[in-house]
């Protein structure tokens, strides 16, 4: 069985792949534009975060070092 500090290391390391491929999360939301009575106008707006290429670097390298610090751990 893999240690605690190995599985996280693995989904770190993922996340920073990801982070370095992506390098934003897009998403829409609906926003209310006008309401007269019952009538409702609302509008589909994108909205961007933006992931620095820190991040995922710092992700990848906290985990290869905690799957490097777990596998040590096991022997």
């Amino acid at each position: 069985m893999r240690s605690i500090t190995t599985i996280a290391g693995i989904i770190l390391i993922v996340l920073g792949v990801i982070s370095f491929a992506y390098q934003g999360i897009t998403y829409t939301s609906q926003e209310k534009v006008a309401e007269i009575g019952t009538l409702k106008i609302t509008a589909d707006q994108q909205k961007t975060i933006s992931l620095p290429p820190i991040f995922g670097g710092a992700a990848l390298v906290a985990g290869v070092i905690l799957v490097v610090v777990g596998r040590m751990g096991g022997k």
